[in-house]
């Protein structure tokens, strides 16, 4: 890269990713203030010449003064989980005595992401959370120089990001893994969206289960989350396999009603496992085994990350809170 390129594309997170410190510490060189040691002061300066950064006035003017409000952009369709971690964030905010300004988003270009930072920055706060629905979201506000430091709830693990997140792969591990133990070689896989981060990990989950027992990772089914999409899986799934691993518990119903349809019993025939465990998985008929997600322990995690990076110039360690699995009446052994 070029140092003409350097000086256009370099943001306050290339700053910190070279100096080896959080995003709060460069804004804390920058404005010259106390509590930065003067060993980490010169890394960050000498990462500020290198790259030929120049901070953008209104951040470096914001990260003076405390507000005590967070700000929170969710993206994507207001679906179970997302909609999950916003309230369970918002709960552990509003007992460590933050607010927390909301600006929802379903289209995630940077134009729009942009004009959702500036709304957030414009009213001082302290710091950022990303609830990334899908990788197009981490894109678009990975170009953005905000100033304050940013946690990105995603799975994908991409650098350049504090990230929290649930680990979908240990979720969709343990799924399969049950499955597995039920005497079930033939699993398909109803996957979310493509673009979707949590269900590229559902996905690696399934496959890494399956390939370390010497079984085969069939194409997945693709759907869209919800149960519709669900139903056309179940419609399609091929009668040699008797169990499904669905990547959320909505799509899981659309199968549970299209195998219902063609005269499929479960689990007597197929057994089927969901992720999530929302409220209605264990009133399905059968009631159905999932994956319980914590949301409101991902919340707390979020926020006890957050405090660290505002209150510690010190990088924080990525959480990754393990899901459980929660057997009910929708999977039993194969008929023999």
């Amino acid at each position: 890269m070029s140092t003409e390129d350097k000086a256009r594309v370099a943001n306050i997170f290339d700053v910190a990713r070279l100096a080896g410190v959080s995003h709060q510490t460069v804004s804390r060189v920058l404005n010259d203030l106390p509590n930065v040691r003067p060993a980490t002061r010169v890394r960050v300066e000498d990462a500020i010449k290198q790259l030929r950064y120049r901070p953008s006035t209104a951040a470096r003017s914001l990260v003076t003064r405390r507000s005590r409000t967070i700000g929170l952009i969710t993206t994507g369709n207001p679906d179970y989980g997302p909609s999950s971690i916003l309230l369970g964030f918002t709960e552990a905010a509003r007992n460590a005595r933050y607010l927390v300004s909301i600006s929802s988003m379903l289209e995630t270009d940077v134009a729009s992401m942009r004009a959702a930072v500036e709304l957030l920055l414009s009213q001082n706060v302290e710091a950022v959370v990303l609830i990334a629905a899908h990788r197009g979201a981490l894109e678009a506000i990975q170009g953005i120089d905000l100033g304050v430091p940013l946690i990105a709830v995603e799975s994908s693990g991409r650098s350049g990001f504090h990230s929290v997140s649930i680990d979908q792969f240990r979720g969709a591990y343990d799924a399969t893994k049950h499955l597995i133990g039920l005497g079930h070689s033939t699993i398909a896989h109803l996957a979310g969206p493509e673009d979707s981060m949590d269900a590229t990990e559902r996905v690696r989950g399934w496959s890494a289960a399956l390939s370390e027992h010497g079984l085969v990772a069939h194409e997945p089914l693709q759907g869209d989350w919800s149960p519709s999409s669900g139903f056309a899986a179940g419609l399609a799934l091929a009668p040699h396999f008797t169990a499904v691993f669905s990547a959320n518990d909505q799509m899981a119903l659309g199968v549970m009603h299209a195998l219902g349809t063609r005269g499929i019993a479960i689990p007597a025939d197929v057994s089927i496992v969901g992720f999530d465990d929302i409220p209605e998985a264990e009133h399905f008929t059968p009631p159905l085994t999932t994956v319980r997600q914590d949301f409101a322990e991902l919340g707390r995690t979020v926020m006890s990350t957050l405090l660290g990076l505002i209150l510690d110039e010190s990088l924080a360690e990525a959480a990754h809170p393990v899901p459980v699995l929660v057997p009910r009446e929708s999977t039993a052994p194969p008929r023999a």
